[in-house]
């Protein structure tokens, strides 16, 4: 006896909606030392020298002996409450420019790397925003700065499979739920760099479209096994929390690799790297931003939203490249039949990128 199993062919995928949210307070750089006490000139040289005007962040509230510091608890508290509030406007937004509503969501993915949460977002999310229990769904936990593409290709995959269905991809990032205070450069790099946010992405593949919007052409992906503690996000003994660790190699590490995924992303599709109108780069730091734009041969135009996204918002973590996105096409620049290519880097060390067609 044979079983019949129904095949379906896949359907090219779009993306039809984003959306950003941040915390209501920001801070310029300075503000941020003074509140922190930070005197050492080195570590206010990092911070003053970041390319960063400003980032929106949660800090623990004030008491008589200045800031205080936050328990891991405590961190890992703010990590969920302010996660589910930014993940649940983003999402809101996303719809909205999507046209869609929460009722048309079938697909959730959440990504997060600065805590850990079970049951994860995805779950808190369907019961917050009333979402159909039936709704399938993925969470993406600790995979870092990268993990915005590596879940986009995964959404795109449930998309192409089910014509006509929603996907929703939402980044959840509450950078300010993983810092340690202490005075070394190890954290102060860090402190001086991410900012929290979420950002939320909406892809559907329709066998006849009714939804304008970027088509996923295809992805490539390259880690560096030998730059595998360049970037982390580990347990700090000495003060009973984790932490990040960015190595300052990192910049040389991914610039010497992005033209080879880059090159193995476009082998195959008749694109050249000059056909590429529009360039979203993860706001990674002023450095990785300048190694990769001079790797690839980069105008500061072509990583404007790059550059801008991290002087507004700081390194948003997996979602920047779609804060980056949003902007780009608030824009109105975008001509039908452009080429865009999407770029994340993160641990591993990890670089993802994807080809898409507006």
């Amino acid at each position: 006896m044979t079983t019949q199993v129904e095949t379906r062919a896949a359907t090219a995928a779009r993306i039809v909606g984003v959306g950003t949210s941040v915390p209501e307070t920001s801070y310029t750089q300075r503000q941020i030392l003074d509140i922190f006490g930070i005197q050492d000139p080195k570590i206010r040289s990092v911070f003053e020298n970041s390319a960063i005007d400003r980032r929106y962040l949660t800090l623990p509230a004030e008491t008589p002996d200045g800031r205080a510091v936050e328990s891991q608890g405590q961190l890992l508290a703010k990590h969920r409450e302010q996660g589910i509030e930014m993940a649940a406007r983003a999402l809101q937004a996303c719809l909205k420019d999507a046209r869609a509503d929460l009722a048309d969501v079938a697909h959730l993915c959440c990504v997060s790397s600065t805590g850990f949460l079970t049951p994860g977002f995805t779950a808190l999310l369907i019961r917050e925003l009333g979402l159909s229990p039936e709704v399938s769904r993925i969470d993406v936990v600790g995979m870092g700065c990268n993990a915005g593409l590596n879940a986009l290709n995964s959404v795109n995959g449930w998309a192409s499979t089910h014509a006509g269905k929603l996907a929703v991809m939402i980044c959840v990032e509450a950078c300010s739920a993983a810092y340690v205070f202490d005075g070394t450069m190890r954290s102060s790099v860090v402190n001086s760099l991410f900012g929290d946010g979420a950002a939320a992405i909406a892809v559907t593949a329709e066998e006849e479209p009714v939804r304008t919007g970027p088509e996923i052409l295809k992805f490539a992906s390259c880690i560096i096994p030998e730059a595998v503690e360049a970037m982390r996000y580990d347990w700090d003994d000495a003060h009973g929390k984790f932490s990040f660790f960015l190595d300052r190699e990192v910049p040389y590490v991914v610039g010497a690799h992005v033209e080879d995924v880059i090159g193995r992303l476009l082998v195959g599709t008749d694109v050249r790297r000059s056909d590429v109108q529009h360039w979203i780069i993860h706001s990674g730091g002023k450095k990785v931003i300048d190694s990769v734009m001079i790797n690839l041969g980069l105008t500061r135009h072509d990583v404007r939203h790059t550059t801008s996204i991290l002087r507004d918002y700081g390194n948003v973590s997996s979602g920047s490249f779609l804060f980056s996105l949003e902007r780009l096409l608030d824009e109105g620049r975008v001509e039908p039949g452009d080429y865009g290519v999407l770029m994340t880097m993160g641990p591993g060390s990890t670089i993802e990128t994807a080809l898409v067609r507006y």
